[in-house]
C-alpha cells in the first residue's frame, strides 16, 4: 500500500508541475499532505513536517547567504571578466553561447556547489540567450546536466556519501571513476553543440552591426543623448546574410522611439528583488523576448524577415544606463545584451554598485571561502553566513547601502528559502510514513535473481529514478547499503557498486528535491515544468553514457 501511495504521489506531482496545473512551492506542501491523510497517518503531518524542516534548514541557510553573498560579488563587479571573456568566445553565435554554457558551468562546478555554479552561470549568460532571443531552457538544461556530472567530485557530496555507506576511501571510489565521469562531460559539450546548431538554425547566424566582436563593441560606448534628445538606444543584432554582409539594423534613433519604456528612467522603476538572480535589472528585460515559440518552452520566437532582428512592436529597447547613481539602485543592473555601440556587454559596466578599488580583496575573499569549503574548515551555511557579512560589510560600509543591497536581492532569497522549506514537506511525507523504504525494498526486490552477479550495473541503473525521487542521504544510506549487500553475495566488490551509483548524478541535479534546481529556474525565469521536460531526457542519456564508459572501461 505505501509503495502504491509513494510512487503514486511522485507521479502527481510531476504531473500537475509539468502541466502547469499547480506552483512548484504548493505541489511540494499540498500534495504529500493529502497523500500522509490517504496512508492514514494525518495524524502524524506536523511530526514528519518538523523532521524534515529540521534536516534541510541548514541547506536553506546556506541558499540564503549563498544568494546574497554572489548577489553582492555580482553587483561589485567580481565575475564581469568572466562574462567579458565569454562573450570574445561566444561572439553572436547561437552555437558558441550553448557550448560557452557548458564550459563555464563545469569550470564553475569545481567549487561543489550546484547554487554557486547557477547563480554565477546564469549572470552571465542570461543576457545573451534573452537578447538574441534564444530559449532559456536549453540554458538552464545544459548547466544542470554538466553540473550533475561535475558533482561527483570528493566534495560535492555524492562521493562522499556512497563512500561513508560502505565504509570505503573517497579517493578509490572517485579516481578510478575519471574517464567515465570525463566521457560524460565530453558528451555534455556535445550535446551542447548539437542544441547550439539547432538554435542557430532556429534564429539563423546573427552578427553585430559593423562586425565588431563583443567584447570590443563593448569598450566603444555611446555617449549620452544630448539633453532633450532622449535615451540613447541599442540597434538590434542583424542576420547575417548568406554572401556574409550584414543587412541595415535601422538607426539607434528609430529604436530609441520604440524603447523609451526600456530607458534609464523606467529602469529604475524595476523591482530591485530582480537583481539577487541577476537576470533582469531593469523593466525593459522583463519585455524584451519575444512570446515563446510553439514546442520549445522559455524559447523567445525566432526574428523574423530577412535582414534584422527585430523584437515585436511592444517589446522596447532595453536600458543602457545604470537605473540611477544612488546605491540603492536594483543590482546587478543587467545592462541589455546589445551596448549601445551595438556590442553584447550582459552586466551593465557602469552601474553604480561597482567597486574597482576592491576587486582583490573581493577576489582573495571567494577563493578563501570556496578552500574553506573544500577543505570543510567550517560547516558551509556558517561559512557563507561569515562571508556574506564581511562582504557587505568591507563594499558598502554605509548602514543604508547594506540594507539596499540586501533588499535587492531579498526576493529571491525568500523564493528559494520558501522552496526548500516547501520541500521539507514532501521529504518529511516521504521518509516518516515509510514511503521510501516501502518502495527502495519493492525495486530492490524486484531484481531477477539471475542479475546477482551483475549487480554494478543493476545499481546504476537504479541510480538515475532512484537519485531523481529521493535525497542523495536517502538513497546513500538507505538503499545503497542493500543493494551492495545483494552484491556481496554474488562476488561483486562494494567499490564496485559504490562507483555505479555515482551514475545518476547528471539527472539527480534537475530533481524537484535540489534546493538549487531553484535557484537555476528561478534566476532564469524559467517554468520548473518546462525544465524538466527539456532536460530529464538528456540528462538521463548522459548518466546512461557515464555508465556504459564505466563499463567499457572495465570501471563498473
Amino acid at each position: 500500500m505505501l509503495t502504491f501511495l509513494g510512487f503514486a504521489m511522485i507521479a502527481t506531482f510531476l504531473v500537475l508541475i509539468m502541466m502547469k496545473k499547480m506552483s512548484p512551492i504548493a505541489a511540494l506542501v499540498l500534495i504529500p499532505a493529502l497523500f500522509c491523510v490517504f496512508a492514514g497517518q494525518g495524524a502524524q503531518l506536523g511530526d514528519y513536517v518538523i523532521d524534515g524542516v529540521g534536516k534541510l534548514a541548514p541547506t536553506a541557510a546556506m541558499l540564503m547567504f549563498a544568494i546574497v553573498y554572489f548577489g553582492v560579488m555580482i553587483d561589485v563587479g567580481l565575475f564581469d571578466p568572466i562574462v567579458r571573456g565569454i562573450l570574445r568566445f561566444c561572439k553572436a553565435d547561437p552555437m558558441r553561447i550553448v557550448v560557452g554554457t557548458a564550459v563555464l558551468a563545469a569550470i564553475v562546478s569545481l567549487d561543489g556547489d550546484g547554487s554557486t555554479t547557477f547563480m554565477i552561470t546564469v549572470s552571465a549568460m542570461y543576457p545573451l540567450y534573452k537578447r538574441l532571443g534564444m530559449s532559456l531552457v536549453v540554458m538552464t538544461g545544459v548547466a544542470a546536466t554538466a553540473n550533475g556530472v561535475m558533482n561527483t567530485l570528493p566534495w560535492g557530496g555524492p562521493t562522499a556519501r556512497a563512500a561513508t555507506a560502505l565504509k570505503l576511501d573517497a579517493g578509490d571510489v572517485f579516481v578510478p571513476m575519471i574517464p567515465a565521469l570525463a566521457a560524460g562531460l565530453l558528451f555534455v559539450f556535445v550535446l551542447a553543440y548539437v542544441l547550439g546548431l539547432k538554435e542557430r538554425r532556429r534564429l539563423g547566424p546573427l552578427a553585430l552591426p559593423g562586425g565588431r566582436e563583443p567584447a570590443d563593441a563593448e569598450a566603444d560606448r555611446l555617449a549620452p543623448a544630448a539633453a532633450g534628445a532622449g535615451p540613447v538606444t541599442a540597434a538590434r543584432a542583424v542576420k547575417v546574410k548568406p554572401s556574409g554582409s550584414a543587412g541595415s539594423a535601422g538607426s539607434a534613433g528609430s529604436a530609441g522611439s520604440a524603447g523609451s519604456a526600456g530607458s534609464a528612467g523606467s529602469a529604475g522603476k524595476s523591482s530591485g528583488s530582480a537583481g539577487s538572480a541577476g537576470t533582469a535589472g531593469t523593466a525593459g528585460l522583463e519585455r524584451a523576448a519575444a512570446s515563446a515559440a510553439p514546442g520549445t518552452p522559455g524559447a523567445p520566437a525566432a526574428p523574423t524577415g530577412t535582414t534584422t532582428a527585430t523584437a515585436p512592436a511592444d517589446a522596447p529597447a532595453l536600458a543602457e544606463a545604470p537605473a540611477s547613481d544612488r546605491a540603492d539602485a536594483p543590482a546587478p543592473a543587467l545592462a541589455d545584451a546589445d551596448g549601445p555601440g551595438g556590442g553584447f556587454q550582459g552586466l551593465d559596466p557602469h552601474r553604480a554598485t561597482l567597486r574597482p578599488r576592491l576587486y582583490w580583496f573581493n577576489a582573495g575573499l571567494t577563493v578563501a571561502l570556496l578552500t574553506a569549503m573544500i577543505m570543510e574548515l567550517l560547516p558551509i551555511p556558517v561559512l557563507f553566513l561569515l562571508g556574506a557579512a564581511l562582504a557587505l560589510t568591507v563594499n558598502f560600509p554605509h548602514m543604508p547601502d547594506q540594507k539596499a543591497r540586501i533588499a535587492a536581492h531579498a526576493d529571491n532569497v525568500l523564493n528559494v528559502a520558501g522552496m526548500v522549506f516547501a520541500a521539507a514537506v514532501f521529504t518529511g511525507v516521504l521518509t516518516g510514513t515509510g514511503m521510501v523504504k516501502e518502495m527502495a525494498d519493492w525495486l530492490v526486490g524486484a531484481i531477477p535473481e539471475g542479475m546477482g552477479p551483475h549487480m554494478a550495473l543493476v545499481t546504476g541503473l537504479l541510480s538515475l529514478p532512484l537519485t531523481y525521487f529521493m535525497s542523495n542521504d536517502g538513497f546513500y544510506f538507505g538503499v545503497l547499503p542493500v543493494l551492495a549487500e545483494a552484491g556481496a553475495a554474488h562476488g561483486v566488490s562494494p567499490l564496485e557498486i559504490a562507483r555505479a551509483s555515482l551514475v545518476g548524478q547528471a539527472l539527480h541535479m534537475s530533481s524537484p528535491l535540489v534546493p538549487a534546481v531553484y535557484v537555476l529556474v528561478g534566476m532564469a525565469k524559467v517554468e520548473f515544468g518546462d525544465h524538466t521536460r527539456f532536460t530529464v531526457k538528456w540528462a538521463a542519456l548522459t548518466s546512461l553514457v557515464v555508465l556504459g564508459a564505466g563499463m567499457l572501461f572495465g570501471i563498473i
